[in-house]
């Protein structure tokens, strides 16, 4: 195997740190499946140990005032994966929507005292084995298997199995440093009685993955990450909830932004909430728009990237937006769509969304999903679907929860683009084409959610922050309480622009498999119809009392 360069400087931590754990987890599992294929009816087929080890420390400060503070705490969370059947038929087999849930990611010992650690997986496999092999049981008996095998595709795929042993060093973390770094930089808001509530919060986190299974897989691999995040909340005169957030996010902590461009970010949400407290609020609508770059990841993740996720395609339960797809045009011809988990950093900015191998035990890969605007395939974990017989390494969990296929980090590239001043004068002129009062510009996305099962609507809903009114004069106006809806067919198909610049959003994702690591890049795009639905609204007025410290004596209104 070649060893990539930047590898090299780490190889005597490497070679000096080869962890000890893989031999106790390895030892443990050989032993149980050796003991259930001799004894166990029905017998195993596969059996995988999965430990995630977290050390992390936070620093959380409000209004210069320190709110919370972790230390450096350590954990780790153990997961069993046990397969009775064969690959064609087990105990995973999905059914009327329903997908298989067995390990429980329980806490097992820091230190690697194997007759602590074994106990645990001992306990945890028989556990694990003896649900596995009652829903066996059940899916053989139930009359439903027969129609869920309308589609051929086994269970569980064959990989070639990874031998590895690649943990990263953990990086200097100043947490003193940092307690008063955020501390300075949170006082900011304490000049805007109107901000309820804000915080500036710097998290340190690195988490170290080891992996074995039956087929010889062996892997300790993992990543360091670390976070600034900054935001506000207040509520408007008519009770609606308002906030902002922004963040930067970095593998090694000591390239997290200088104060001063922390306290930029810190003025930029104090300035843009006060100015969304005082904003018109929109009434709904539907007429052209420009998502920024960063918009347009979070748009693609939910209405593109989630349909995209193998899994679904083996639950019948599920809308299956693209099973037939494939080949066909899905998205305009001059944009194309890759998950890359390789891709640690793009230009100066660290990715959220990397990884090195999957929670399967299979390396990440490069998918190129969409090719010029035709779809060509899935993202893939280890469980097959028609054409697609093996994973492309986009098998994703949270600790505590099963495997399924999740997205990494999602790239939209355009071939043919236009700057960002001339994708405003577009927005203008399709403004003035349609006939409409105004169009839309947002600016900033906190996320959003979409449905993908075929007994709800098929629809999608994206949250913003930040959102422009544009006139066809070309005046913007601050709005408020805007939220994005629609279905996506009709949303892709309305793409009719794209800037020549790429902006990166990084977050996490929640769905069937927990909570994973995500990171959307995306160029700015302008939508010659996006539908526009108003927001909830609180029934609360804001406080009747001044906030203390305030020179205001009557109400808070």
């Amino acid at each position: 195997m070649r060893i990539p360069l930047f590898l090299l400087a780490f190889a005597p931590f490497l070679l000096a740190q080869q962890p000890k754990l893989l031999d106790i987890m390895a030892e443990e599992l050989n032993r149980n499946f050796d003991i259930l294929k001799a004894k166990a009816d029905p017998k195993p087929y596969y059996i995988a140990y999965s430990v995630v080890e977290q050390e992390t420390e936070s620093v959380s400060a409000t209004f210069g005032t320190v709110t919370s503070k972790g230390y450096r705490r350590k954990g780790r969370s153990l997961d069993v994966t046990v397969r009775v059947g064969d690959r064609k038929l087990d105990n995973y087999h999905t059914i009327s929507g329903q997908f298989a849930q067995f390990t429980a990611g329980i806490p097992i010992p820091i230190e690697d005292s194997p007759a602590a650690i074994k106990l645990r997986l001992w306990q945890e496999t028989d556990r694990c084995y003896r649900l596995a092999a009652q829903r066996l049981i059940n899916i053989k008996t139930n009359k439903e298997v027969k129609v869920a095998d309308k589609e051929a595709s086994d269970d569980f795929s064959t990989e070639e199995p990874a031998v590895l042993s690649q943990v990263p060093p953990l990086f200097p973390f100043d947490g003193e440093e940092w307690t008063k770094r955020v501390r300075k930089l949170s006082l900011v808001f304490g000049k805007y009685p109107r901000i309820h509530s804000s915080g500036v919060t710097v998290s340190f986190n690195h988490e170290a993955k080891y992996f074995v299974n039956t087929e010889g897989a062996r892997i300790a691999h993992g990543r360091p990450f670390s976070r600034v995040s900054v935001s506000a909340a207040g509520k408007a005169r008519d009770g609606m909830d308002l906030s902002t957030f922004d963040s930067f996010t970095s593998a090694d902590p000591r390239r997290l932004p200088k104060d001063g461009d922390i306290r930029k970010s810190v003025q930029r949400a104090a300035d843009d909430l006060i100015g969304l407290l005082d904003a018109p609020v929109v009434e709904s609508f539907v007429g052209p728009a420009i998502l920024s770059g960063r918009a347009a990841g979070v748009f693609f993740h939910e209405i593109f990237g989630h349909r995209v996720e193998g899994h679904r395609l083996k639950d019948e339960s599920d809308g299956q937006t693209f099973a037939k797809s494939v080949g066909q045009p899905v998205l305009p011809d001059f944009l194309s769509v890759t998950f890359d988990p390789t891709l640690q950093r793009l230009r100066d900015e660290d990715l959220n969304g990397w990884f090195t191998f999957d929670d399967e035990g299979v390396r990440g890969r490069k998918v190129k999903v969409v090719d010029n605007g035709i779809l060509k395939t899935f993202l893939m974990s280890r469980t097959p679907i028609p054409g697609n017989p093996a994973s492309n390494g986009h098998g994703r969990r949270e600790a505590g929860a099963e495997v399924v296929a999740r997205q990494s980090n999602l790239l939209v590239e355009a071939t043919r683009t236009v700057s960002e001043k001339k994708l405003k004068e577009l927005l203008v002129e399709e403004v003035k084409r349609q006939n409409k009062p105004y169009g839309f510009y947002f600016q900033e996305i906190t996320g959003g959610f979409t449905n993908t099962s075929r007994r709800g609507i098929q629809a999608f809903k994206v949250i913003p922050l930040v959102v422009y009114r544009v006139y066809p004069d070309g005046k913007e106006e601050l709005v408020r309480g805007a939220d994005i809806v629609g279905t996506p067919l009709a949303s892709f198909a309305k793409i009719i622009a794209a800037a020549d610049k790429l902006d990166v959003f990084n977050g996490y994702c929640g769905a069937e498999s927990g909570s994973v690591p995500v990171s959307a890049v995306a160029p700015a795009i302008l939508v010659r119809e996006i539908e526009i639905q108003k927001k909830e609204s609180s029934r609360d007025l804001p406080p009747l009392l001044s906030p203390p410290m305030t020179p205001q004596s009557g109400g808070g209104l």
